[in-house]
């Protein structure tokens, strides 16, 4: 079977969250299962693109009604990620240091995906699966059905898989013109309330739709940014699918980022020569308790509330505990996280940015991650630190909800039900309980560094997926 996946992400090329990760994984392992794989993502101006080998093998001009851009296709010679990999080069519109952020986002990744489908037309095969992710690639399965460009696409299978569906990709009739032309008796397609909504088109016109955690599926059928409705009506054909890790990157017996390996046999040795050394480099005491965050510092991860979180913590727990905080986002958050050092100079300090080797660090060295999210359609961090025998204190809600069980009920970490300042600092009290408890607290770390979070398994339920919507069954 030969699969696309269509991306604005792939790790390690061009990484903002989550959705880089999979992208980067999920093909490979589809890829060993012996399936045929084409990832596809922009080409930025970065660090991999000047340091790898590419070769052209297809150019032409992408229009955006009367704006013309030319592209090429680059591919990537050595295979080096496992699968084959292609950068579509817009100098004009991707030849930068970001992914995101730009004024003329819609356009860049509208050109995007016309330069994709240009591309795949022109190719002597036609692939069997096109799988999208996220509203940046979500008008493909409109524009393969309806756009007399792509009339010979029309009968490809599209999968649109969602990483956050808050994120639409919105934008006006005024825009409208940049679309290939099509018969415009189709245009019901492309509304939601009176504009164009990218994911929204996605979802309509995708022949199955996933998101990445089975319970985030049941969350935005009830609160979605405005699409709850439109889920419902599609549920027929949608299935939340748990992420996986890609444990040939993750694995604390083989890391090459961290200070010291470790296994399930040794954890308790690997993981204070990890502490040390982290702690070290933050002017930490490595005899107390340390507590991590690693995210981007925005609401939707609950960013807004370790100011307040960690310093009443600290608090009240001075002499007992150490808090160590990894990420960037809202410049106010950076700014009262920052403030803290002040306050607890040897028991806190931040590190605003981010940095792929220490936080590698940071899961081998911490004794707890916190993940106190208002939205987690899936997570990895969790699944990353029991993988480093590190608990994590989340709150429940998507991925986090499935993946994480309160030791209370003999599960793998610590677990509570609101976005709340209390709420976190309630965790992090019984946190420090639980850490006084040896006995207890090793038991806990080796549940999770035995579960089963690897990509095996989350492949053969895409593939599930794929051979039923070829048959044309429901999924």
């Amino acid at each position: 079977m030969e699969i696309f996946h269509i991306s604005a992400e792939c790790y390690p090329i061009a990484k903002v969250g989550g959705l880089a990760d999979v992208v980067g994984a999920l093909p490979k392992y589809q890829q060993l299962a012996g399936n045929d794989l084409r990832v596809v993502i922009p080409c930025y101006d970065n660090k991999f693109k000047l340091e790898n080998e590419f070769e052209c093998v297809h150019w032409g001009d992408v229009k955006l009604g009367k704006y013309i851009f030319p592209f090429s296709v680059l591919k990537e010679t050595t295979n080096k990620l496992g699968y084959e990999l292609y950068l579509i080069e817009i100098k004009e519109l991707f030849d930068r240091k970001n992914i995101y952020g730009y004024e003329d986002d819609i356009e860049r990744f509208l050109s995007f995906q016309i330069a994709v489908l240009d591309w795949i037309m022109a190719r002597n095969q036609i692939p069997d699966i096109i799988n999208c992710h996220d509203h940046h690639t979500a008008l493909i399965p409109f524009l393969m059905q309806f756009a007399y460009d792509y009339d010979a696409l029309k009968n490809v299978k599209t999968v649109l898989t969602i990483h956050n569906g808050l994120y639409q990709g919105w934008f006006g009739y005024d825009k409208l013109y940049y679309i290939p032309d099509f018969d415009l008796i189709h245009v019901g397609f492309l509304d939601w309330n009176g504009s164009i909504n990218s994911l929204a088109v996605g979802i309509k016109c995708a022949n199955a739709v996933t998101t990445v955690s089975p319970s985030y599926l049941n969350e935005i059928n009830i609160a979605a940014n405005g699409l709850e409705s439109l889920f419902n009506s599609v549920r027929f054909k949608s299935r939340g699918i748990l992420n996986g890790i890609d444990i040939e990157i993750w694995d604390s017996s083989k890391d090459k980022m961290i200070a010291a390996n470790y296994s399930l046999e040794n954890f308790e040795i690997g993981k204070r020569i990890n502490k040390e050394k982290l702690c070290e480099q933050f002017d930490l005491d490595p005899s107390k308790p340390l507590f991590s965050f690693i995210g981007r510092l925005f609401e939707e991860k609950g960013g807004d509330l370790l100011p307040q979180a960690s310093a009443l913590s600290l608090s009240e727990n001075f002499e007992n505990m150490n808090i160590l905080i990894l990420g960037s986002g809202n410049p106010e958050i950076e700014t009262q996280l920052q403030q803290l050092r002040n306050d607890y100079k040897g028991n806190y300090n931040v590190f605003i940015g981010y940095n792929e080797e220490l936080a590698h660090l940071i899961y081998a060295g911490s004794d707890f991650i916190l993940m106190p999210s208002r939205v987690e359609p899936c997570g990895l961090n969790q699944m990353y630190a029991l993988k480093y025998g590190t608990v994590p204190i989340v709150r429940r809600t998507g991925g986090l909800r499935d993946t994480v069980i309160d030791f209370g009920d003999s599960g793998n970490g610590i677990c509570h039900d609101q976005a709340s300042v209390d709420d976190i600092c309630y965790s992090i009290y019984r946190a420090l309980k639980l850490y006084d408890d040896k006995v207890t607290f090793n038991e806990i770390i080796k549940k999770g560094m035995t579960a089963n979070h690897s990509w095996e398994k989350v492949c053969e339920e895409y593939i599930e997926i794929y051979n039923l919507i070829i048959q044309q069954n429901e999924i």
